[in-house]
C-alpha cells in the first residue's frame, strides 16, 4: 500500500488524509450508538423512567445514524475523486516514461506487457483506492476502536472476542499465502491474452490468407484457458473468507449471548439493587456484543480489501517496475556542433544486451554535408542496426559516432532530433489527418505548409494525396492501414523531408516502391535537397549505385567502401550481389 501511496501527488494525498479524518469521525458516531442503546436499555428496565428520556436517547441514535450516512458519502466522493486523479496521474507517468524507452526497454518489457500495465493494472489499483479509502482506512480504526471499547468489560467475553478473531486471521494469512503467487501468474497471464489478440489483429489478413484461423484460435484457447483456470483457483480460495467470517460472526453472537445469560442468571435476585445488578449485566452483555459485532465487521470490511490487495500489490510492483526502469539511452547535457550535416562512425562495435557476440564490429566511415553515403549486404549483416546507431536508438557498445564533429551522446534528444530526419523500415503512420502526419513532432522549427506541400512532392506523393477525399484533408488509419505499402513509405518519407533535417536516413525505405517512382524520388533528392546528407540502407543496387560512397557489409564488419565503378572492381561481396540483380549492359550504364 505504501508504493501505491508514493505514486500519489501532493494535493492527492491531502484529499486522502481529510479521508481519514472524515473515516474517523464515521467511526466515533457509529461507536456511540452502542452506549446510547444501553442508555435505553436501562431507561426501559427502571421503574418510573420517563418516555420523554427514552425519546431523547432513540433521538441521538438517528442523528448518530445519518450523522454516519452523510459522512460515507463525503467520503465516497472524495474517494471517487482521489481514486480518478490517482488513475489520471499514474496513467500520465508511465505513458511519459515509455515514451522515453528505446528499443531495448521495449523488447525487455514487451509490447503486450506495456499496455496491459497501462491499463488493466492501473484500473486495479484504481479500484483498491477507491475503496481502500472506504474501507481499509475504516475496519482497522473501527477494529481498534471497539476492542478499546471492550477492555476490562468482562474478561470471559473478551476472551471470546479474541478467539473469534485469531480465527479469522489465521483463515486469511493461509489464504494470502495460496493465492498471492497466483495474482502474480494472472497479470503475466493477462499479458498473454493481450498479445495473442494484439497479434491476430495486426496479422488479420495473412492469418485468412494462410487459412490459419483454427491455429490462432486454440492459441488463443490455450492463453484464454489458463487464465481462466489461474483465475478460478484465485476466486475459489477467496470464496472461502465470507462464509468462514459469517460463520464466527453468528457463533460469536450466539456464545455471547449464551455465556452473557449463564452471567446474568449466575446473579442472584436478593432484592432491589440485586435487580438493578441483573439489569446492569445485561445491558453490558447488550452493548458488548454490539461492539464484538462491530470488531467483526471490521474484519469483513477488511477481506473485501484483502480479495483486491493482492493483485493491486502485483500491479504495483509491474507499475513501478516501470517507473524505475532507467532508459538505456540517456539524454546529453547539449552541445553545438562545429559543422553541418557530417556524420563519421569511428571504430564503432555493437552488441545486443543478450546476445554472445557483436552484431557489428570496428565499424568506421565518414558522410561528409551533402553527400549520399549507402549501406548494402546481405541479410542480417547489420545494415540497420548500423543506421539505427546513427539515429540513436541504441548507443554504440565501443567506439565513438560524431554528429557534426561532436559525439552524439553530448546532444540533448531536441538538438539530435532536429538534426535528424528518420524513416524506418516500416512505414507507421498516425490515426489523424495527411497534414497532422505530415507536421508531426517537434522539429525545432515551425513546419510551415509550403515545407510539407514541398517534401510531398519530392517524395512523389502529391498526386495520390490529391486523389484521396478531401485531399491534404484525408484521414489517415492507424498503422496506415486505408494505404498501400508504396504510399505509406512514400508519406513516411514525406514526413522526414518536411522538418528540413541536416541529414536523412533512409532504413530500407524505397521497398515498396516502383523502379520508376524510386528513380524519380531520388533525382528529386539529389537535385532538391542538394545540401542535405543522406544514408541509404538499400538491397536493390539500383537505389545507391550513383551514392557518393557505398559501404558493403558482410556478418557485421565492413568488406568494402567506395563508389559502385570501384566496388565492381575490387570487393567480391558487392559484384556478387550485383550481378544477381542487375544485367551486364545495367551494370555497364552509367
Amino acid at each position: 500500500m505504501w508504493k501505491i501511496f508514493r505514486f500519489m501527488h501532493r494535493q492527492d494525498r491531502g484529499y486522502a488524509f481529510l479521508c481519514l479524518l472524515l473515516v474517523a469521525g464515521q467511526v466515533w458516531v457509529d461507536l456511540t450508538m452502542p452506549d446510547f442503546m444501553s442508555d435505553i436499555t436501562r431507561l426501559i428496565v427502571t421503574p418510573g423512567s420517563a418516555m420523554a428520556d427514552i425519546w431523547i436517547a432513540g433521538g441521538k441514535m438517528l442523528l448518530c445514524a445519518l450523522g454516519s450516512a452523510a459522512l460515507s458519502v463525503i467520503v465516497g466522493y472524495f474517494a471517487a475523486k482521489l481514486a480518478s486523479n490517482f488513475s489520471f496521474t499514474i496513467r500520465g507517468q508511465v505513458f511519459h516514461q515509455v515514451t522515453d524507452f528505446g528499443a531495448e526497454e521495449i523488447k525487455r518489457f514487451s509490447t503486450a506487457s506495456l499496455i496491459t500495465r497501462t491499463t488493466n493494472d492501473i484500473t486495479q489499483i484504481q479500484m483498491l483506492v477507491a475503496m481502500g479509502l472506504q474501507v481499509m482506512i475504516k475496519a482497522p480504526i473501527m477494529a481498534v476502536w471497539a476492542v478499546l471499547k471492550i477492555v476490562g468489560k468482562n474478561w470471559q467475553l473478551s476472551l471470546l472476542t479474541a478467539a473469534a478473531v485469531v480465527i479469522i486471521m489465521t483463515v486469511i494469512l493461509i489464504l494470502m499465502r495460496l493465492v498471492l503467487p497466483k495474482f502474480r501468474i494472472v497479470q503475466q497471464q493477462i499479458d498473454d491474452v493481450n498479445r495473442v489478440t494484439r497479434e491476430n489483429l495486426t496479422g488479420l489478413r495473412i492469418v485468412r490468407a494462410f487459412n490459419a484461423e483454427a491455429y490462432q484460435e486454440e492459441k488463443f484457447g490455450t492463453a484464454n484457458q489458463n487464465l481462466m483456470a489461474t483465475q478460478l483457483y484465485t476466486s475459489r480460495h477467496m470464496a472461502v473468507l465470507m462464509p468462514v467470517i459469517s460463520l464466527v460472526m453468528s457463533g460469536l453472537s450466539l456464545a455471547i449471548y449464551w455465556f452473557g445469560a449463564s452471567l446474568v442468571n449466575g446473579i442472584p435476585v436478593t432484592g432491589p439493587a440485586a435487580i438493578m445488578e441483573r439489569v446492569d449485566m445485561f445491558s453490558e452483555v447488550v452493548v458488548f456484543s454490539s461492539y464484538a459485532i462491530y470488531v467483526i465487521m471490521s474484519f469483513m470490511m477488511m477481506v473485501m480489501i484483502f480479495m483486491m490487495l493482492p493483485r493491486a500489490q502485483v500491479s504495483a510492483a509491474r507499475i513501478e517496475e516501470v517507473l524505475a526502469a532507467k532508459p538505456a539511452v540517456q539524454e546529453g547535457k547539449g552541445a553545438e556542433g562545429t559543422e553541418k550535416g557530417s556524420l563519421s562512425f569511428r571504430n564503432v562495435s555493437f552488441r545486443y544486451t543478450d546476445a554472445s557476440e557483436d552484431c557489428l564490429q570496428d565499424i568506421s566511415f565518414e558522410a561528409h554535408p551533402g553527400e549520399t553515403v549507402a549501406f548494402i549486404g546481405a541479410t542480417g549483416s547489420g545494415k540497420t542496426t548500423l543506421v539505427a546507431l546513427a539515429a540513436r536508438l541504441y548507443d554504440a557498445t565501443r567506439g565513438q559516432i560524431l554528429l557534426d564533429g561532436k559525439d552524439i551522446r553530448d546532444y540533448t534528444f531536441d538538438q539530435l532530433y532536429s538534426r535528424i530526419g528518420y524513416i524506418s523500415q516500416k512505414a507507421v503512420l498516425f490515426s489523424g489527418t495527411v497534414a497532422e502526419n505530415l507536421t508531426f513532432g517537434d522539429a525545432g522549427h515551425p513546419i510551415t505548409e509550403a515545407d510539407w506541400k514541398a517534401a510531398l512532392d519530392i517524395a512523389q506523393a502529391s498526386d495520390f494525396v490529391e486523389n484521396l477525399p478531401g485531399g491534404q484533408a484525408a484521414s489517415i488509419a492507424q498503422g496506415g492501414t486505408n494505404l498501400s505499402g508504396g504510399q505509406k513509405q512514400r508519406m513516411s518519407i514525406a514526413r522526414a523531408i518536411a522538418r528540413r533535417p541536416e541529414i536523412l536516413i533512409f532504413d530500407d525505405s524505397f521497398s515498396a516502391l516502383d523502379y520508376r517512382t524510386d528513380a524519380a524520388l531520388r533525382k528529386r533528392l539529389a537535385t532538391d535537397l542538394a545540401g542535405t546528407t543522406c544514408l541509404i540502407v538499400a538491397q536493390r543496387i539500383g537505389t545507391i549505385k550513383h551514392a557518393d560512397r557505398i559501404v558493403v557489409l558482410d556478418e557485421g564488419r565492413v568488406v568494402g567502401t567506395g563508389t559502385h565503378a570501384e566496388l565492381m572492381q575490387n570487393c567480391d561481396v558487392y559484384r556478387e550481389i550485383a550481378m544477381s540483380q542487375l544485367s551486364q549492359s545495367e551494370l555497364e550504364a552509367k
